[in-house]
């Protein structure tokens, strides 16, 4: 599974983009300490792919899709056969959305 790759939604990428752009309006560091994070946590997610819970959110989910907290930031992702696909990024402030 170390092999797998990492694809990212494309909405997925401008909500990222958009919540750092939100955090570096108070602080630089802290931005690029909150995205360092989500970045390196989501490049190890092919070393054990079923490490976070299946994403409750979803529905139908068959316990391909998964999602994790960090800094009150939410991230869902997809296993694939070959890849971990990241589908949303959302502030856990934010309500809650089925999808």
């Amino acid at each position: 599974m170390v092999n797998m790759l990492i694809k990212w939604d494309e909405e997925a990428k401008t909500s990222l983009r958009d919540i750092i752009a939100y955090i570096k309006k108070d602080s630089v560091q802290h931005a690029a300490n909150v995205k360092q994070t989500i970045l390196c946590t989501i490049r190890e997610i092919p070393l054990h792919p079923e490490r976070y819970p299946v994403d409750k959110f979803k529905k139908g989910n068959n316990g391909n899709y998964r999602a994790f907290e960090i800094y009150h930031i939410r991230i869902a992702y997809k296993t694939e056969t070959n890849a971990i696909k990241i589908i949303r990024i959302r502030n856990t402030w934010q309500e809650p959305l089925e999808y």
